[in-house]
């Protein structure tokens, strides 16, 4: 089938990582993709060399648009978390379904979340009233944790490429000197406490290896500790700290691959450090109201995170008054277990793009 996805980028690529994912795992199963998107700058670094299959569009070209109105419509749009495709391009899908009597398919991809709601609403229609897409209907395609939802982004052979992966040999070829040291991966926005935590590193007995992303990251890292010199690397105590370049998606899978802990942040690398299997801490994008506070609660009681990892979060996300506490060994056992466990049992559900490909044949 011929998909259009549309993509807004918002705020720190995530939307794209995720939009991006989609398209690939599309175009690996025979789809032909056209990726609209409004920002394709980080494509540059995050897919240096596309995806055959799929055709990267720049949203904000009127000749673009124009062309693709005239010409074959998508037998699928997908409008990702809640941007407006071009007028233009929704008539244009509108128009070929009454003209050939095929029914088109129009999803409206939600963001991730295992709040309650999101089993009650994945997959209900949502008539269009109004607008060039007058008489259509959307339906809602949520993500998430359980049977009942959309489930979560994973390819085909993400198991098999983990399995076969050296992290020795990965983090050689980056420069990376490791020697055996604890191994830790920093992507984040500016966490509240990350000062405290970066001392609790540099004092205490473990050496630790922080391997920290080019971005917001590193210079959040960089505003916690003003005297850091202005170089690749630096070593506080036990601490010592290299600042990485952006990177493609695989080689940002295999980085959680190689830490022994990640830090993540957003909803796509969220997602794959998950499928990482190591322990992690995801920083939510804050909300105004503190709802993002409900929606951490729910993430983890989904995945069973004990009373330690649960208060590791809170912390680490400016809830309550405590810092975060870095776990003893011990804890870092318990939940490096707790994080295989939750892996291997969201890997028995079916994955996002399958379901997703799946109700689109049905509604067709």
């Amino acid at each position: 089938m011929r998909w259009d996805i549309f993509c807004q980028v918002i705020d720190n690529h995530g939307d794209l990582g995720v939009c991006w994912r989609l398209a690939c795992q599309l175009a690996t199963r025979g789809e032909t993709v056209r990726f609209w998107i409004d920002d394709a700058r980080a494509l540059r670094w995050m897919a240096p060399q596309g995806c055959q299959g799929v055709s990267a569009i720049d949203w904000s070209d009127a000749g673009a648009v124009a062309e693709a109105a005239q010409g074959i419509a998508p037998d699928v749009l997908v409008e990702a978390f809640g941007c407006e495709p071009a007028p233009a391009l929704i008539a244009r899908f509108a128009a070929n379904r009454q003209a050939d009597g095929r029914q088109g398919v129009w999803i409206n991809l939600e963001y991730l979340s295992a709040e309650p709601y999101v089993e009650r609403l994945h997959t209900l229609p949502s008539p269009v009233f109004k607008g060039p897409g007058e008489g259509l209907t959307k339906h809602f395609f949520y993500p998430g944790f359980t049977p009942a939802t959309g489930g979560l982004l994973r390819e085909a052979d993400l198991a098999g490429r983990r399995a076969r992966f050296d992290r020795a040999d990965w983090l050689a070829a980056r420069s990376i000197h490791w020697h055996g040291e604890r191994l830790v991966s920093l992507f984040c926005y500016e966490p509240p406490r990350l000062s405290a935590l970066l001392a609790q590193w540099a004092e205490g007995a473990t050496p630790t290896h922080l391997l920290v992303t080019e971005g917001r990251a590193a210079g959040a890292v960089r505003s916690a500790l003003p005297s850091l010199a202005d170089t690749a690397s630096d070593r506080i105590g036990s601490l010592k700290i290299s600042f990485l370049p952006l990177m493609p998606q695989a080689a940002f899978d295999e980085l959680l691959w190689s830490c022994d802990f990640n830090f993540v942040r957003g909803e796509d690398s969220l997602v794959r450090a998950i499928w990482a299997g190591r322990p992690f801490a995801w920083q939510i994008y804050p909300q105004d109201d503190d709802a993002h506070h409900v929606k951490l609660e729910a993430f983890l009681h989904a995945i069973g995170a004990a009373p330690s990892l649960r208060a590791f979060h809170l912390a680490w996300n400016g809830i309550g008054e405590a810092a975060p506490a870095w776990p003893d060994d011990a804890a870092l056992r318990n939940w490096t277990s707790d994080t295989q466990a939750a892996r291997n049992a969201l890997s028995t559900q079916i994955d996002l793009c399958t379901q997703l490909v799946d109700f689109v044949h049905r509604r067709r």
